[in-house]
């Protein structure tokens, strides 16, 4: 199946993705026990309602959370086949392994006592840093993913906004459940965090600017990025929408110095030229970061 990656066991390959795995989910453990729970925080997801359990009926989180886990994780191989694979089974039996023992040696008091605020803080932080570990690790959540994921099979919405529903409606279940305000609002915050962090994880992030660059004194141009700048570049053939013209555009990757003095340069040279600079999140390739990492 398309969803499953194979790493040859005990190669290092193998050994890097499952130790992320098991990082990654002590570190989301953490997050709930020490800052989410002991104020009664539900961020949606299979310890959102774990979360709200705990606090109604006493029983453990993850327990719970596990319990909720392996059914709905058989019932996604059952609806959507198995693209469910080993990593995921480890994923949520290790969180589930890690807030157990995080309960039994630590209890149910928050680390930072009457912070609510900064608790949202910290636990979505660290939920999101683990779940981006997990992420890259190329394995998944399951929890509330798979139910989004069967959703969409037969409503054909996007898996994203499913999953906002579902998340949602976890949230809007533990106002009712514990009747405070704050609660879903700080819910909201932690999911939110959790999201722009796994983004950051996922996808990097750094310094580095798009540049792209039409103009008649292109070879000037491309003179001071080869020349003085000591970085590369790619000509783009294009045609002007007005005149039908042709257009060598150039198109490279610089640091934020860098843009500055380059488009000082053109601003000199050229200043009818058009330039658009863009964030780049991750630079993969030569002179970059390797694409075997």
């Amino acid at each position: 199946m398309a969803f499953l990656t194979k790493e040859k066991i005990f190669s290092m390959a193998w050994f890097k993705d499952y130790s992320l795995i098991l990082l990654g989910t002590f570190i989301m453990s953490a997050g709930f026990v020490f800052f989410i729970s002991p104020y009664k925080l539900v961020p949606g997801g299979v310890y959102g309602i774990a979360i709200m359990i705990h606090h109604i009926l006493g029983l453990p989180i993850g327990v719970v959370g596990l319990a909720m886990d392996i059914p709905l994780t058989i019932i996604g191989i059952k609806v959507l086949g198995p693209r469910f694979g080993a990593k995921t089974i480890v994923g949520f039996v290790s969180t589930s392994l890690w807030i157990s023992i995080l309960e039994y040696l630590w209890g149910y008091e928050p680390l930072v006592t009457n912070e609510p605020l900064l608790s949202t803080i910290y636990g979505g932080a660290l939920v999101g840093i683990g779940l981006g570990m997990v992420f890259k690790s190329k394995a998944t959540s399951g929890g509330t993913d798979i139910v989004a994921m069967i959703l969409a099979k037969y409503t054909k919405l996007p898996v994203g906004q499913l999953l906002i529903i579902v998340d949602s409606s976890i949230v809007i279940g533990g106002l009712i459940a514990f009747d405070d305000w704050k609660i879903p609002l700080l819910s909201w915050l932690i999911i939110f965090m959790v999201g722009k962090i796994v983004d950051v994880i996922i996808e990097g992030t750094g310094y580095d600017k798009s540049v792209m660059i039409i103009s008649e004194k292109h070879e000037q141009i491309k003179n001071k990025i080869l020349n003085d700048m000591k970085r590369g570049g790619t000509y783009i053939k294009g045609k002007g929408m007005f005149k039908s013209d042709e257009k060598n555009i150039i198109m490279t990757v610089v640091n934020r110095r860098e843009v500055v003095i380059l488009k000082d340069f053109i601003r000199k040279i050229d200043p009818n030229a058009f330039v658009m600079v863009s964030d780049t999140n991750e630079i993969m390739g030569d002179g970059f970061k390797s694409l075997n990492e």
